[in-house]
C-alpha cells in the first residue's frame, strides 16, 4: 500500500509541477487519429499529457525540457486490454493454477499440495483446469478430489470460467443432491444414475456462491495490487473489466480518490447485481484524470463452446442433443436492454454462440427504435461463432466486437468437434469485420487466458499458438496485419470506450501513457511477437514498473 501510494503520490504531483519531459533517442510507434502508423524519435509531455512527438526539431519547441535519452529503445502505446476481468485475475494469483495440468489426477495432485500449504484457508480454490487437454477428454469428477482433499471444500473453475469442479465436501455443503434440480441457465453434470458427478456448469454455479467467505476489502486490495503488478509487467496500461458487483464498484471509487489504481480501469457493471438499478441510477462515474470510467453493463448471455454452453441455433456437433444454454432468459432481454440503455449506459453483451449473438442483435435493433441508445457504442464481448449472414448487422447496428485473439487458438483443438466446419465460416472473423468497416477492440479475457497482450497480438496476426501450430495458421483467411492487430489494442480498444481522444496513442492533447519494449515488433518475424518483454511502463508520463 505504501508503495503504491508513493508512485501516485509523485504521478499526481507532477500534473501540476516541474517543467516539461523530452525523451530523445526513441524507436517510436503509434497510430494517429485516423489510425494510421506512424514514428517517432522524439516525444514531449507535461501534466501527464504529450504535447508533442516528431523528430529534433521538438528541441527547439522546448529548450527547457528536462532531457531523457532513450538510448534507442522501442516506444509504443501503453496496451489496452478491452476484455479482462482484474479481480478474477488478482484472485488466480493467489491461489493455484492449474492451467499447467496434465490430467484430473495432476490436477488434485496440486489441489493436495496448494491445500497442505494454505492450512487455513476455510476453501481451497483454483483455476485453469481443461478437460479438453486431458486424456479422454471428460469432465473430472468429485471422487478425484476426495483422494487428495477430502475434509476441506474444493471449488476449482474452468479455464474459461464457465464450469465449476468441486469435491463431494463442497457438494455436501451447498446441500447439492440427486433431488437438486437444475437451476435455469445451468446444468449440474450427473452420472447415470443422476447423482451429481462434481461439474457444474454455467448458473448452477451460483448454488455454491451464498457459502463462500464473504470478500473483504484485504481481499479486493490483494486481489487488485497482484493484479495490478502483473499488468504492469505486460504493458497493459488500461483494462475494460467485464463484470463487477458492487462491491468492487465500491472498492474502485475507493481506490481512485486515493489515487491508488495501479492501471487505468473502464469497469462494466455486471447486471447480475442485485444493486444495478441503484448503480445505474447513480449515473456516470468519471474521475478528472481519466483512471476510473463506469459508464457500461455486462449482460451475459450465454455460456462458452469448450464446456457446450454456448447458445447455438443448430445442436452441437459433438452432443446431437445439446444447444448450450441461455444464461440470461431471452424473456428478460428486452427489459434489461431497455432499462440499461434508457439509462444512457453503454451495453456489453457476453455471446459466444450464433444463438446468442442473435439474440442481442435483435434485441439491440429492438430497443434501439424503444428508447434508442444506438450511438452508445454498444458491443458484443467475444463475438465467437456467428452466422455469416448476422455479420453485416453489427455494422448497421453500430455493434462493437470485442474479441480475444488467443480464444481461436486456444479453441482450435476443439471448435471444429463443437460447431464443424460450417459454422467456422463466421467464427473467430476478425478480419471479416474489419473490411466491412467495423472496429474490432481486441483483449485477453484475463485470467481465461494469459493476460500477455504480446500472445494477443501475436495470435491475431499468425493465427498460431506459441509452438507455431499449426503450420499455416488456424482458417489463415481471418488473420490480420500486425498494425491491424496493434490498433486492437489501442485506438479501436480506446473507442470501444469512448477514449480514442485521451487514450489509444500519443498524439498531443493525450495522456502520456507508453511502454518501451526489447523488440521491434514491426520489423521482426511475425512468429516471434510473443516474445516480447516490456522494459518500462509509463502512466500520465509517470513510471510506474521498471523490469530489473
Amino acid at each position: 500500500m505504501k508503495h503504491l501510494l508513493f508512485v501516485s503520490l509523485i504521478w499526481f504531483s507532477s500534473l501540476t509541477i516541474g517543467a516539461p519531459t523530452h525523451i530523445s533517442n526513441v524507436k517510436g510507434y503509434t497510430l494517429d487519429n485516423n489510425g494510421v502508423l506512424i514514428q517517432f524519435s522524439n516525444i514531449v509531455f507535461d501534466g501527464g499529457k504529450v504535447l508533442a512527438l516528431g523528430g529534433l526539431e521538438i528541441n527547439e519547441n522546448y529548450p527547457a525540457a528536462t532531457q531523457v535519452d532513450g538510448k534507442s529503445k522501442v516506444m509504443l502505446p501503453g496496451l489496452i486490454d478491452s476484455h479482462g476481468h482484474v479481480m478474477g485475475l488478482g484472485e488466480t494469483l493467489l491461489q493455484v493454477d492449474l492451467r499447467e495440468s496434465k490430467s484430473a489426477l495432476d490436477a488434485a495432485k496440486m489441489v493436495q499440495a496448494y491445500a497442505q500449504s494454505q492450512k487455513t484457508l476455510p476453501w481451497i480454490t483454483g483455476r485453469g483446469w481443461n478437460q479438453v487437454l486431458w486424456p479422454g477428454k471428460q469432465y473430472p469428477s468429485a471422487n478425484i478430489l476426495d483422494e487428495f482433499v477430502k475434509n476441506k471444500p474444493v471449488m476449482l473453475s474452468r479455464v474459461d470460467g464457465h464450469a465449476t469442479w468441486v469435491n463431494s465436501k463442497a457438494l455436501e455443503i451447498a446441500d447439492i443432491t440427486k433431488d437438486t434440480l437444475d437451476p435455469p441457465g445451468g446444468k449440474i453434470i450427473r452420472d447415470a444414475n443422476g447423482n451429481p458427478t462434481g461439474v457444474l456448469i454455467d448458473n448452477a454455479i451460483d448454488l455454491l456462491y451464498e457459502h463462500l467467505p464473504k470478500i473483504s476489502e484485504a481481499t479486493l486490495k490483494s486481489q487488485l495490487d497482484a493484479a495490478g503488478k502483473q499488468l504492469l509487467s505486460e504493458g497493459v496500461t488500461s483494462v475494460h473489466d467485464a463484470g463487477i458487483g458492487k462491491a468492487t464498484y465500491n472498492y474502485y471509487q475507493k481506490r481512485v480518490a486515493e489515487h491508488t489504481l495501479p492501471v487505468r480501469i473502464y469497469p462494466m457493471i455486471g447486471a447480475y447485481s442485485p444493486a444495478l438499478i441503484e448503480m445505474l441510477n447513480a449515473g456516470h462515474i468519471q474521475d478528472q484524470y481519466d483512471w476510473l470510467s463506469i459508464k457500461s453493463v455486462k449482460v451475459y448471455g450465454d455460456g462458452a463452446l469448450g464446456s457446450r454452453g454456448a447458445a447455438l441455433l443448430k445442436p452441437y456437433s459433438d452432443d446431437p442433443h445439446n444447444k448450450g444454454l441461455l444464461v440470461t432468459r431471452e424473456a428478460d432481454l428486452k427489459p434489461l436492454f431497455d432499462l440499461i440503455l434508457g439509462k444512457g449506459f453503454q451495453l456489453n453483451y457476453h455471446a459466444i454462440g450464433d444463438r446468442a449473438n442473435r439474440l442481442a442483435l435483435n434485441q439491440f435493433s429492438d430497443s434501439f427504435n424503444g428508447v434508442g441508445g444506438k450511438h452508445l457504442r454498444n458491443r458484443v464481448e467475444h463475438a465467437q461463432v456467428i452466422n455469416v449472414d448476422d455479420i453485416p448487422r453489427f455494422k448497421t447496428l453500430n455493434i462493437i466486437p470485442a474479441m480475444q485473439p488467443t480464444h481461436a487458438t486456444s479453441d482450435m483443438n476443439m471448435a471444429e468437434d463443437r460447431v464443424g466446419k460450417e459454422r467456422l465460416k463466421g467464427a473467430y472473423a476478425w478480419q471479416t469485420f474489419l473490411k466491412q468497416g467495423t472496429p474490432v477492440a481486441f483483449g485477453s479475457d484475463f485470467p481465461v487466458e494469459l493476460s500477455n497482450p504480446f500472445y494477443g497480438l501475436h495470435a491475431a496476426v499468425t493465427r498460431q499458438d506459441r509452438n507455431n501450430y499449426p503450420e499455416n495458421g488456424w482458417i489463415l483467411k481471418e488473420a490480420v496485419t500486425v498494425t491491424q492487430a496493434f490498433r486492437g489494442f489501442t485506438l479501436d480498444a480506446a473507442y470501444a470506450a469512448h477514449q480514442e481522444k485521451i487514450l489509444g496513442g500519443l498524439t498531443p492533447g493525450k495522456w502520456a501513457d507508453f511502454i518501451f519494449v526489447d523488440q521491434d515488433i514491426f520489423a521482426i518475424s511475425t512468429q516471434n511477437i510473443w516474445k516480447t518483454k516490456v522494459l518500462e511502463t509509463w502512466i500520465a508520463g509517470e513510471q510506474r514498473y521498471k523490469k530489473q
